[in-house]
């Protein structure tokens, strides 16, 4: 494995924590995921869910949970525009989003086969945990280590998207609470370990390559990244 990344320009040592990374940072994220399993075969689970028919109204249905999982990544690349001082440079964050979101998808996709949860408008059974929350979370995490050093205020915000995912997801009748709270321990636990951990910091094509990349969203049945990669040789 070392000869192969050697050969593509990537230093093996850079596959090091750029910061230190302690287990006080994934006490939220636990707790969620914990509370998540708790509620999962609870009535407390139905009586929020029934609740939030009541609130929003059965009929109700909005694509919005779609976009604001997504939201988050324009700010991590807007806001060195916008006069705040990033952490890292472009190619790094796209890196963390394309390897953070990866990840949370992986686990939540193999949760959801291993569950088998029902949703509550009875369209699947891959309800537990939730994927848009997972994304969401992930990102809103990622843009929070970005420039939480910058602007805690912009750093923040990508959680108000994010808590606005899982009410949709809630809203939409297409999850539990313990449903949006694992997927949203789930997304911030990938956030904070890729934030800390650049798994490809040094990777370059060549020393003479300046290679870009566009990360775009896919929704559809499955909610994930794409990226369009533009080597410059």
């Amino acid at each position: 494995m070392a000869p192969f990344l050697q050969m593509y320009g990537q230093n093996v040592d850079s596959l090091k924590v750029q910061h230190k990374l302690s287990y006080k940072s994934f006490i939220a994220p636990a707790a969620l995921l914990v509370t998540g399993a708790f509620l999962l075969n609870s009535e407390i689970n139905g009586d929020i869910q029934t609740k939030s028919g009541r609130v929003f109204g059965t009929t109700f249905s909005s694509g919005a949970d779609n976009i604001f999982p997504f939201v988050p990544i324009a700010q991590i690349y807007m806001g060195k525009s916008l006069g705040f001082a990033p952490k890292t440079n472009y190619r790094n964050q796209t890196v963390n989003i394309l390897v953070a979101n990866t990840a949370s998808v992986i686990v939540t996709e193999i949760a959801k086969r291993i569950a088998k949860r029902e949703r509550p408008d009875l369209s699947d059974n891959l309800s537990f945990p939730s994927g848009h929350s997972a994304v969401a979370f992930t990102n809103a995490t990622l843009l929070y280590y970005e420039y939480k050093d910058s602007n805690f205020w912009y750093a923040s915000s990508g959680f108000l998207f994010a808590g606005a995912t899982a009410a949709f997801r809630l809203a939409n009748n297409k999850h539990y609470a313990s449903d949006v709270l694992a997927g949203a321990g789930i997304g911030m636990a990938s956030g904070i370990i890729f934030s800390h951990v650049s798994p490809l910091k040094s990777f370059r094509v060549s020393k003479k390559t300046n290679t870009t990349a566009f990360v775009y969203p896919q929704v559809g049945n499955l909610i994930g990244l794409g990226a369009i990669i533009n080597p410059n040789f």
